[in-house]
Order: structure tokens, then sequence, then C-alpha cells
């Protein structure tokens, strides 16, 4: 029978296993879903998909910067021994520098990596290295100049947080201070024109809220929350933070003393918005006894 694309996309996501193997099962097979599943597993193929349910929340940001771009790529896994380890790092950094040439998260997936897709990378190192692993996400910038920083560095260009910065103007070492700055106060957007318009809105009602417990005149609660919005936006923005290195100027004004205007940023830390889930080893312990 013929083997169509929606039957190895199928096969692909019940076992892990990579396209050109799930296509090959199906083909040995005739197109038998449950005959091609037991191919894979005879052939050590389908091991990956054991892992699949697993949480992996632990894992390594990596940046890399090439002239006037640069990427940032999360990939994730179930712990931070296996994120040390020098095999999944070499996998991180091929996947970035792949990542150079991908316009988004499918592209970076398809992408070639020693003669495999960054997909069928993954599928195999999940099967060698016995942990559920997952490119979560990319994101690119692109600037007159683009400065990278990563804190806690596991190894040059990776680590748990990792920060790009595009700007015009000033030098690097101002740019690599932005970017520290960037990695430890975590602001939501460059500034209030770019802040998410339904974030902005719900610290609105909040503030309304608060304000008309105190039982103020209506004109002095229009003050009271137009100056705690006012506080609001100097906390979340980048430009509007007190700056890091130096809190008596603002991150816009430091710019400016050193001649450089900030056009963008990025920051991505591993996990970031992961729900982990906590197990009770000791019950888990106790509930397979009493099974």
């Amino acid at each position: 029978m013929a083997i169509t694309a929606s039957m190895v996309k199928d096969l692909r996501d019940r076992t892990g296993a990579g396209m050109m193997d799930a296509k090959k099962a199906l083909t040995e097979t005739e197109g038998d879903m449950e005959a091609a599943i037991d191919w894979l597993r005879t052939k050590g193929l389908a091991k990956a998909a054991k892992k699949s349910g697993r949480t992996a929340a632990e894992g390594l940001v990596a940046v890399e910067v090439t002239g006037g771009k640069g990427v940032a790529v999360e990939v994730n896994s179930e712990t931070d021994f296996v994120a040390k380890n020098a095999e999944f790092q070499a996998m991180v950094a091929g996947i970035a520098k792949a990542a150079m040439g991908a316009a988004d998260l499918d592209a970076l997936m398809a992408a070639d990596l020693g003669g495999k897709s960054v997909a069928d990378t993954l599928t195999d190192k999940i099967a060698t290295i016995g942990e559920n692993m997952t490119l979560r996400r990319m994101a690119c910038i692109e600037g007159e100049t683009v400065v990278s920083y990563v804190h806690n560095a596991a190894t040059p260009g990776m680590g748990k947080i990792g920060v790009l910065v595009a700007m015009t103007g000033g030098d690097e070492a101002f740019g690599k201070q932005v970017a520290m700055h960037v990695a430890a106060a975590n602001p939501a957007s460059l500034g209030a024109a770019d802040l998410d318009p339904a974030l902005v809105e719900k610290e609105r009602q909040v503030q309304i809220d608060i304000a008309r417990e105190s039982g103020k005149p209506d004109a002095v609660i229009e003050k009271m929350i137009e100056g705690r919005m006012k506080k609001y936006l100097s906390e979340v923005t980048l430009l509007g933070q007190a700056f890091v290195m130096n809190p008596d100027l603002t991150v816009e004004a430091a710019a400016a003393e050193a001649g450089a205007t900030i056009t963008g940023f990025v920051r991505l830390e591993v996990g970031e918005g992961i729900e982990k889930v906590e197990e009770d080893f000791a019950a888990e312990v106790a509930k397979a006894v009493q099974g």
C-alpha cells in the first residue's frame, strides 16, 4: 500500500523515531501501524518515545553572533546533570549555529546538523543519553551591533540565561553592560510602546481598584493612577529601568551618555514558564511496593 506523509507523521508522533526510519518501518510492514511500532522497537529506534512524556525543564540556552545578527536557542533536558554533559553541549552548540540560517523554529528543526535534521539529531540523543529533550525556543535579533552575554555559563556561549542586545553607536563594552542588566532585571519590553497592551491594562485595573479603596476624590484617584502607572512602566521596560551599573541613571540615559541607541533585546532563561512536576520519591516507592 502507499505510505502517506500523514502515516509517517502519526508514527513519528507515537514513537519519536526519525522521519526516514518511520517511513522505512511502514514500508517494511506494508503500512501496518502497530507492526511498524514493533519493528522500530526491535531496531531500538523507538526508545526515545518512552521518554517523551517526561518534563524537560533543565538544559541550556546558547547564543551565537555573526556580524549584525544574533540568535539564541533553548534546548531542554530533564536534569541539570545532562546539561553538563559534553555530548549534549556539543549538540546545543551545533543547533545554535544552524539557527543562524533558520527563519523560525520549524525551519530550525528541519535544518541540517551533520547530515541529519535537528529533529532527528534530538531523537537520537534522547535514545543514547536516556532523557527527554526538546528544542523549545529560538529568537533572533539584528542591528548595527549585536552583543551577547550568558549568565551562569556552563561552557563558552551557553548557560542558564542567554541575552542578546542590538544597538547603534556606543561600543561593545557598554553593550555587554546592558546585556548583563537585561539578564538581572528581566525587562518585559524595550519601551512602553512595545509592552503588551493587555499587560498594561491589567496593571491599570489593579491600580484603579487599589486607588478606589482609598476613598479619595476621583480627581485625586486619577493622579494616583497616573503616577503609579508611570512607576510601573519604569520598572518593567528596559529603557525606563534604573541602570544596574549606575542606578542614578535610567538605561536610556546611560545609553545616551555612551553615545548609543538600544534598538532591541532578547532574553531566554532555561525552563522559564515550564511547570515542573514535583515528585514525592518516598510516596512513589511506597506505591510501587503496594502495587
